[in-house]
């Protein structure tokens, strides 16, 4: 909670507005979104967290408590596409004063993946599916696919942090909101190569990162039926002769990312509105990330804290 309201104060200022009640700053309630997030907690849950324990009020000097329709305004308000982007802003800023990333050009990974949008399980679905397939009307049959929501990043590979996030809703193709994700994130940092998966193949894309950005784009040239021909295009015909597989082993970091956000804040959204539902995975973003950085900055104090060469001299 201390690292995201350390992050909010850099990015926003403390009251959206100069008649607000002031009673609670955006990056204290920053900082109770991130709880929220954490702990994968509803508004009523943070909140009633919060009077529990006196510990967390401290930390980000609460003196009172929010009501948990405080905490949904201020999602609605803090989690906003020009918001968030400057929260995010920051924290690869911070993120580069940390040493969290380097120097040098970073190798990124870009994927998608789905999030559930109701809580029924897997397990229930599929044997829902079998009952429905022994029925005798065949018109009684119902499909399970349907639409769900969608999150895109684009991380860093060595650190696992996310330089950009883009929320939708799905079954769509992947490559649909490469331009935008791509272009927000080579806003705020430097990339060398860029390895992404079959679903962004296109002679565009490759054109798009290496010609307007200077990325090295790595992509397996498999869409389309299958062929003996070569693929259409210079860039894909080149990934068909000499496809790097030693290089592009490393897309399997944003596979790790997906995974940690899922393990860590639950892989269901509480949300139940397309606009709430983007909301809630930006959050997820912006909490994944503050976790990176606080363990990176817990881990320096640490080693900082503890070596003394003149101790160890002696």
């Amino acid at each position: 909670m201390r690292t995201a309201l350390a992050i909010a104060q850099d990015a926003l200022p403390a009251y959206a507005h100069t008649c607000s009640p002031k009673r609670f700053t955006q990056p204290q309630l920053f900082a109770c979104l991130v709880l929220k997030s954490m702990l994968d907690l509803d508004y009523r849950g943070v909140a009633a967290l919060l009077t529990d324990c006196s510990e967390l009020r401290d930390a980000i000097g609460l003196t009172r408590v929010p009501h948990f329709t405080t905490l949904q305004k201020a999602a609605a308000r803090l989690l906003r596409r020009a918001v968030a982007r400057t929260l995010f802003d920051q924290i690869v800023r911070q993120a580069e004063q940390c040493r969290i990333l380097k120097p040098s050009p970073s190798m990124v990974a870009v994927d998608s993946s789905g999030f559930e949008a109701l809580h029924t399980s897997r397990y229930f679905v599929r044997r829902r599916q079998r009952g429905q397939q022994k029925a005798r009307n065949p018109l009684y049959l119902t499909t399970t696919y349907r639409r769900f929501p969608k999150a895109a990043l684009v991380v860093d590979c060595p650190s696992h942090l996310i330089l950009a996030s883009q929320a939708m809703r799905g079954p769509s193709p992947d490559i649909l909101h490469l331009d935008r994700i791509m272009v927000e994130a080579f806003t705020r940092r430097r990339m060398g190569t860029a390895l992404l998966d079959a679903g962004y193949d296109a002679e565009w894309a490759h054109e798009l990162l290496r010609h307007d950005m200077g990325i090295r784009s790595i992509i397996p040239p498999r869409i389309g039926r299958p062929t003996a021909r070569p693929p259409t295009g210079h860039y894909r015909a080149q990934m068909q002769r000499r496809f790097p597989k030693k290089t592009y082993g490393q897309r399997w970091q944003v596979e790790t990312v997906f995974s940690m956000i899922k393990r860590r804040q639950g892989e269901c959204l509480r949300a139940n509105t397309y606009h709430a539902q983007c909301r809630a995975i930006t959050l997820k973003a912006l909490a994944h990330n503050v976790m990176i950085l606080r363990r990176q900055r817990a881990f320096l104090q640490s080693r900082m804290g503890t070596f003394n060469p003149a101790e160890k001299k002696g």
